[in-house]
């Protein structure tokens, strides 16, 4: 595998376990796809490092299962700000 992506994929790793952000927040952080972010920890990294990945598939399972509180957060306030308005 290229250094260069390598490299990226452990510096993604690094920032999702310290800030536990979404793979939409990593992209924009790294300016790159959520495509991308999903291809490097999900295919690449369990290539690299099998460990380091069951760490990250830890983190994705937990971003699922608080999924549905989220969205129901965001239409909350989403009509909320429509009523006042």
């Amino acid at each position: 595998m290229n250094k260069i992506i390598e490299t990226r994929i452990y510096a993604e790793v690094d920032y999702m376990v310290k800030t536990k952000c979404t793979v939409r927040e990593l992209a924009k952080k790294f300016k790159i796809s959520k495509s991308t972010v999903h291809k490097d920890l999900q295919e690449r990294l369990e290539s690299i490092n099998k460990n380091v990945h069951k760490k990250i598939n830890k983190i994705f399972k937990e971003h699922i299962e608080v999924r549905h509180l989220k969205g129901g957060e965001s239409t909350r306030k989403r009509y909320l700000k429509l009523k006042e308005g």
